[in-house]
């Protein structure tokens, strides 16, 4: 395969025809075209369905793009470490992470590593939803317990734990009493939560009052005493030791687990390396404390 055709491809896919990777590096749009099209008789394969006004990647050409674009990315990124006599961490980093652990650490997390590595320009977007890394340009996410999935690799950095907190003006439920509580997102069916206590497993009948769309609204609605809730032990470890909210029980269940993930067709870039390295140092154990106390500090 010709890796100058395909780098032309490449340049072509990214910026979405002819015209504009032309504009973009300066180069003869026919050169381009001319490449192109050497490269689909080469794989006797069409890569783009080209139209009057629009080009378009077929199903191969876009898997050939996700494949050759993040490997010639690093080999370019390779290069230029090499060619510096350095092989610092340096370039673009871009991160998805889940809302709450973004609320509580991520900011801290983020001014750190760009402190300790100047010359990455590090990107963090906060979403809940499964994004698509090569098609999104992610180079790392952080997931909460995600689904297995076979294109992609990592290590669970931290652990979590759910507890059932309330206000101590809220008074524990007498056996049969309905409970009231703060849920996020839509009350799900079940009418009943179980817990563990220092005298063994409890059931309790809720009441769902209020539904909120994140769990630090959730935390605040409950320190107001609207009701009681399931709520991570990280997120309000602070507030059990101040008094500002009281344990009731612990959620018997899997625990909560975050996730660093990366591609595994992907090189593992120095980027990536060093904020896995960052993430190991921050928690070293990866316990639940360890996340209260950082988010305390």
């Amino acid at each position: 395969m010709d890796l100058l055709a395909l780098a032309d491809f490449v340049t072509v896919s990214r910026h979405g025809g002819f015209g504009r990777a032309a504009r973009a590096t300066g180069r003869p749009k026919a050169t381009l075209s001319r490449r192109v099209a050497e490269l689909e008789a080469g794989l006797g394969l069409r890569l783009f369905e080209r139209g009057a006004r629009m080009l378009k990647l077929t199903e191969e050409g876009r898997a050939l793009f996700e494949r050759a674009g993040a490997l010639l990315t690093e080999l370019d990124e390779t290069a230029a470490a090499i060619a510096s006599g350095s092989n610092r961490p340096r370039g673009r980093l871009r991160i998805s992470a889940p809302l709450l652990f973004s609320q509580t650490a991520m900011g801290k997390l983020g001014a750190g590593f760009a402190m300790q590595y100047p010359e990455v320009r590090l990107e963090i977007i906060t979403e809940d939803r499964a994004v698509d890394m090569v098609e999104e340009g992610y180079d790392l996410v952080i997931r909460v317990n995600p689904d297995p999935d076979e294109s992609l690799v990592g290590r669970a950095f931290l652990r979590d734990a759910l507890v059932i907190v309330a206000s101590p003006t809220i008074a524990r439920p007498a056996k049969g009493a309905v409970v009231p509580v703060v849920v996020r997102g839509s009350p799900d069916q079940a009418r009943t939560w179980t817990m563990t206590t220092a005298e063994g497993q409890a059931e309790i009948t809720v009441d769902p009052v209020l539904c909120l769309s994140s769990l630090t609204m959730v935390r605040d609605a409950v320190r107001m005493g609207v009701g009681a809730a399931r709520l991570p032990i990280s997120l309000v470890s602070r507030d059990l030791a101040a008094g500002r909210l009281v344990h009731w029980g612990d959620i018997d269940g899997p625990e909560t687990r975050l996730w660093a993930l990366y591609p595994t067709r992907r090189l593992l870039s120095a980027r990536v390396s060093a904020f896995l390295d960052y993430l190991k140092e921050a928690f070293p154990t990866g316990a639940p404390e360890e996340l209260a106390a950082y988010v305390a500090e």
